[in-house]
């Protein structure tokens, strides 16, 4: 060995030394370039779209193990969109929270292109209240129509009783577009369903006659839209229209006939009652008599015993003596 050689000469590793270090170097380029390479897809499409999605975005959002590809190409929609006011930041914020992100973003774009004003903290909160943000949305430009009663529920028509006493079966349907100010917190369809069928049977009770109601089913769809039954709800109604009226059931008539069976039966109970007293009271007079009489034989005997007594006396004297 030539002890004449510089130190840092003499320290350098053998062939097979390089062969190792070059080969630890190379699974870490590669593993380094594999995992940039997990990141250079997204961030390429990212910058393509001009979505502002940074690298440094990307790997803070592996490390805080949220789904990169859900907010990219959220981000990238909204861009698309022409919303540009939403950062990376609010994306990874919503999907940390819990939230459907793909139907935040849907709503979004959707209520941008409708020009309604949705924000994007209201359609948050919207959507980890557990409302459905998107169907909300559509509703609001597309109203639905809610059958009164619901069938599904059983029920196939809401029965009330005019003044005359005849019955009427109405069905309506409600128009309804959703009210995205009062989503949180609003009651939904079913208390809209419920409100309206009271409204029905209200107004139906008002009417004189049934013929009043078949001639203008108008005038109850008036009456009722005009109480104002989508307070506190997280709809509006926009019109209430009468689908079906059909003519029931004499209840006025029924309620006489089942009042007079009832009177029938009382009045009968009544007379039994006075019948049974009347029974009685002969039977408590007769048991009477009965008692007097046992009174006189009682006292006719105890006549004898009072004669003979007045002989052994002497205090009884013959008559005409």
């Amino acid at each position: 060995m030539n002890h004449n050689l510089p130190y840092s000469l003499a320290q350098l590793p053998g062939s097979s030394g390089w062969w190792i270090i070059g080969g630890v170097g190379a699974v870490i380029l590669l593993a380094f370039l594999f995992i940039i390479a997990q990141f250079m897809r997204l961030w390429l499409q990212a910058f393509m779209s001009n979505a502002g999605v940074r690298m440094s975005d990307l790997i803070g959002m592996y490390l805080r193990k949220v789904e990169m590809t859900t907010v990219v190409f959220a981000k990238i929609q909204l861009v698309k969109s022409g919303i540009h006011d939403i950062t990376v930041n609010d994306l990874e914020s919503h999907y940390l929270a819990g939230g459907r992100l793909g139907n935040v973003t849907r709503a979004m774009i959707a209520a941008n292109r409708a020009v309604l004003d949705l924000e994007w903290n209201k359609a948050c909160a919207i959507d980890l209240a557990g409302r459905d943000i998107t169907d909300a949305v559509s509703t609001s430009v597309n109203p639905k129509v809610i059958d009164v009663p619901d069938p599904v529920r059983g029920r196939t028509s809401i029965d009330a009783v005019a003044m005359d006493g005849i019955q009427i079966k109405a069905k309506a349907r409600v128009t309804v577009r959703t009210n995205i100010r009062q989503l949180i917190g609003g009651a939904t369809e079913q208390t809209i369903i419920a409100r309206v069928g009271e409204g029905i049977v209200s107004a139906i009770g008002s009417s004189q006659t049934y013929k009043a109601v078949l001639e203008n089913p108008n005038r109850i769809s008036k009456a009722v839209l005009g109480k104002g039954l989508d307070s506190g709800t997280a709809y509006e109604i926009l019109s209430i229209d009468i689908a079906d009226l059909d003519v029931g059931d004499n209840i006025g008539a029924k309620l006489q006939v089942d009042q007079a069976e009832a009177d029938t039966r009382r009045f009968q109970a009544e007379a039994e009652q006075r019948r049974a007293m009347a029974i009685a009271q002969a039977a408590e007079n007769r048991a009477k008599v009965e008692e007097n009489r046992a009174k006189v034989v009682l006292a006719e005997a105890e006549v004898p015993k009072a004669m003979a007594a007045a002989f052994r006396s002497g205090n009884l004297g013959m008559m005409g003596a």
